[in-house]
């Protein structure tokens, strides 16, 4: 993150994005305070309106409601930012250095502060952050790694607490799929859930629920393993010159697909696989793949890998043709 003062909510025009064919919307001209009653239901945001006028005790509509992003410029903060800004939601981000004066400033009246952070970072940050937090505000975060920070988010919130992981990464594809995932912490009712997916799902985002058990188990198998087997494959044929007048396409799409996951973001998958605490089990179960390999299993390792493609075309007997690219 770059030394930054709080920003202030503005519209920009997001590129890259489902949000992107939404009309860019002026947030309002005052934050409502952040005392007000939340909705029973999941449709927390749109307010409840009767004879034209909102009810006293109604909750505020999603265009009224503020969140701060905690980490506002780096990647997945600056995105956020532009993008809820785009979508008219009053937004207003915090960066280093995160000072009590700044703190204070850009959480007044706030309903909701996202922490967007590294997890090595995460437990410092929230600890400075929560002090300047109304007590009604929902805490949340976009960590790929879910029970440590809530866990952390817990212990310094005695408030509602909600992780998300928002599973794309700063600059995903035109009309790309844009999965969250959601994870209740403590004292995080349907009101502060439906809070939390509506800020996504204004975003252009499809949420759904999960629990952070679940939720670490899956990346330590989908994000970390896929990172440690590139680096381990890289790292085995590294400082072989020999090797290089016989690369293959496939080697070469397989090391252009890795290459920013092993240089420039290497140090933030590291930290990520070492926060998940299920990562070493998926490793123990990769290594035992690996030994099937070693022992000449490979026909049995190719029906295991054909469940991801099971359209792909078979031989007579039944068997997944497989081409050697």
């Amino acid at each position: 993150m770059t030394d930054h003062t709080a920003s202030t909510p503005k519209s920009v025009e997001p590129a890259g994005h489902a949000a992107a064919n939404k009309p860019v919307l002026s947030p309002p001209a005052s934050v409502p305070s952040a005392q007000a009653q939340p909705a029973s239901s999941r449709t927390q945001g749109k307010g409840d309106v009767t004879g034209g006028s909102p009810r006293p005790d109604a909750a505020p509509s999603r265009t009224q409601i503020k969140t701060v992003i905690v980490g506002s410029q780096g990647r997945m903060g600056a995105m956020l930012m532009s993008h809820a800004a785009a979508a008219g939601l009053v937004v207003e981000g915090v960066d280093v250095p995160l000072t009590p004066e700044k703190l204070a400033r850009a959480c007044a009246g706030a309903h909701m502060a996202v922490i967007c952070v590294p997890a090595a970072v995460f437990d410092h940050v929230a600890t400075a952050v929560c002090p300047h937090l109304p007590s009604t505000a929902v805490l949340a975060d976009i960590t790929s790694v879910k029970e440590q920070p809530l866990r952390q988010m817990e212990r310094v919130w005695p408030g509602p607490v909600v992780g998300t992981h928002p599973l794309f990464g700063p600059s995903p594809e035109p009309g790309a799929d844009l999965p969250v995932a959601i994870t209740p912490g403590h004292h995080a009712k349907p009101e502060h859930l439906a809070m939390v997916e509506n800020f996504f799902t204004s975003l252009g985002c499809r949420t759904f629920l999960t629990t952070a058990v679940k939720h670490d188990q899956a990346m330590a198998r989908i994000q970390n393993m896929n990172f440690i087997s590139n680096l381990a494959y890289f790292s085995m044929l590294a400082g072989q010159d020999d090797l290089l007048p016989f690369l293959t396409p496939s080697f070469r799409r397989r090391q252009n697909s890795a290459r920013k996951m092993l240089t420039e973001d290497a140090r933030l998958f590291a930290g990520l696989f070492e926060a998940n605490a299920h990562s070493h089990e998926a490793v123990r179960q990769f290594r035992k793949m690996l030994n099937l390999a070693a022992a000449g299993d490979i026909d049995l390792l190719c029906e295991k890998a054909a469940w991801w493609w099971p359209d792909e075309s078979t031989d007579s007997e039944g068997k997944t043709e497989y081409k050697i690219v």
